[in-house]
């Protein structure tokens, strides 16, 4: 019997008027699996992501989270049900979310802001959460910004207190959007570091990214999107090199052309295997 994945998506569809952002949408992530998450400006990255977080439900198709449905569901005989708003946050957190605005707020203090919503959301007692948050200000490094307000730390601060925030729930999968679009050049290292340090110790991801060497080197596998499809999936040296696709294999000639830094192979994994 084939374990459970942390993540499901089965036929995912959205539509906004005439425009189609998500197209049959199918993947499964296993427990433990980094995903790199690619493809040109526009093409439902970040869309996807909302739908399988619920925020933005897709029209048709089915989202599971650690083999329990989420918004909706199958319930015997091809029936379809739609879950409750109270059912939904129940099941939510179990993903994590790093958002490319981050979205803290700005009137509470950093602690506030990663203690607050497990009382919330989660039902913790004060003292339990203030005890998480601290293991994760330890952990993330950022122990002496906990009583700092967001608009007195840097982006690459708040992209750590993000992280921290959408840790402290717990949850079975962290998906992030961009989470260097915002940083100034000489932080993108850093955060790209922590995620190659939570890929370490086996956290399961979904990344959307325009770094294409973390995406390349660091993701067990990688996901090629193009106006609203996955049109490629498979191991990331796979799908960079590939010629199958003409669509994928013009994205990466262009951006190795225009970005020397990047190559469609790391010479070190060539050595290596």
């Amino acid at each position: 019997m084939s374990a459970i994945p942390a993540l499901r998506a089965s036929n995912l569809h959205r539509r906004f008027g005439d425009i189609t952002a998500l197209s049959d949408i199918y993947f499964d992530i296993p427990k433990g699996q980094v995903v790199s998450l690619v493809g040109p400006s526009g093409c439902g990255k970040s869309t996807l992501l909302r739908a399988l977080l619920w925020l933005d439900p897709p029209d048709e198709g089915f989202v599971e989270v650690g083999g329990r449905f989420l918004g909706r569901e199958l319930v015997g005989q091809g029936v379809v049900r739609h879950q409750s708003a109270a059912q939904v946050d129940r099941i939510r957190p179990k993903i994590g979310m790093v958002y490319q605005q981050l979205n803290l707020w700005p009137h509470m203090t950093v602690a506030e802001n990663v203690v607050r919503p497990q009382m919330v959301v989660a039902g913790k007692p004060k003292t339990q959460a203030l005890e998480t948050a601290n293991r994760l200000f330890d952990r993330l490094k950022i122990s002496e910004l906990a009583e700092r307000r967001p608009a007195e730390i840097s982006g690459g601060q708040k992209q750590r207190v993000a992280i921290a925030r959408a840790l402290a729930m717990e949850p079975d999968i962290m998906l992030f959007d961009e989470p260097t679009s915002a940083l100034d050049p000489e932080l993108v290292g850093d955060v790209l570091q922590l995620l190659r340090d939570f890929a370490e110790n086996g956290m399961t991801m979904l990344v959307v990214t325009h770094e294409l060497a973390f995406a390349r080197d660091v993701a067990s596998r990688l996901l090629f999107m193009d106006k609203g499809r996955i049109i490629a999936d498979g191991s990331p040296r796979d799908v960079i090199s590939s010629r199958a696709n003409k669509r994928v294999s013009d994205f990466f000639d262009t951006v190795s052309a225009f970005h020397p830094s990047f190559r469609k192979s790391d010479p070190q994994k060539e050595i290596s295997t």
